[in-house]
């Protein structure tokens, strides 16, 4: 098996150098295309004073977009990874990378798991939900605390 297009899944976690250096690795024994993506999740503010249901009349999204787009470069810089191949999205990462990673026709998804148990794995992870649904390999890095 050679890849040919991988895409990495960065979430700018304390322990997401791993996923980017098994990334990379991986890109350059392929000698394949290394693409990389952050999600921004369209998460609303609240007011706790007047319960759950409320939201702040605030929308951070556009900052928070502005934000990845600055850190993501910043990691896409250092890898040369080129401009076209950086991808900043707005909405659910489980969905969004796998999305991205079919218009790419991507071989391999690399991506951070946590390898939580018990309440976190019933309700789900975004790596546990990627390697269940992608149309292609994912690698799952096992990210130690």
């Amino acid at each position: 098996m050679t890849y040919r297009q991988i895409l990495l899944a960065a979430d700018f976690s304390e322990h997401g150098e791993q996923v980017i250096r098994r990334a990379q690795e991986l890109a350059t024994k392929y000698e394949a295309r290394l693409n990389v993506i952050h999600v921004v999740e369209n998460v609303p503010i609240m007011d706790a004073s007047y319960g759950p249901i409320v939201p702040f009349d605030v929308d951070l999204t556009d900052q928070m977009v502005n934000a990845a787009r600055k850190r993501l470069a910043e990691i896409a810089e250092r890898l040369s990874i080129p401009p076209e191949c950086r991808w900043v999205e707005i909405g659910s990462p489980k969905v969004e990378i796998i999305r991205v990673a079919r218009e790419l026709q991507a071989d391999l998804i690399v991506i951070g798991s946590h390898g939580r148990h018990g309440i976190g794995l019933l309700l789900g992870s975004t790596a546990a939900s990627v390697v269940h649904h992608a149309e292609c390999d994912v690698l799952a890095v096992r990210l130690r605390s």
